[in-house]
């Protein structure tokens, strides 16, 4: 019995919709978190490219760059939720038009 190893234009459709699925909760809505998320998608997505990429030239270095893509991302995480929990209690709201300005 064989088996029938997944193609990896699969894999590269598969991190361009969710590259894409990033960008459209990034640029339509409207709550922070939900920004947050889709960031951490389009991170994601950029990580399955990589490892995709490396698993097709037989390098390690795409698994290398997604290592350093996930540490990044881990700091931005908890740089960002800091941020979030103190605008959210400063403001007591996560709307992105009602926290966008910085007078105060």
């Amino acid at each position: 019995m064989t088996f029938n190893s997944v193609p990896l234009s699969w894999y590269l459709m598969l991190s361009a919709i969710l590259f894409v699925l990033g960008i459209a909760g990034f640029l339509y809505r409207r709550n922070v978190i939900t920004v947050f998320m889709s960031i951490e998608l389009m991170l994601n997505a950029v990580n399955l490219s990589f490892v995709t990429f490396s698993y097709q030239l037989k390098q390690v270095d795409g698994h290398i760059f997604s290592f350093f893509v996930m540490v990044v991302a881990a700091a931005e995480a908890a740089v960002g939720l800091a941020i979030i929990l103190t605008v959210f209690k400063n403001r007591q709201s996560l709307r992105i038009d009602d926290v966008s300005s910085m007078k105060y």
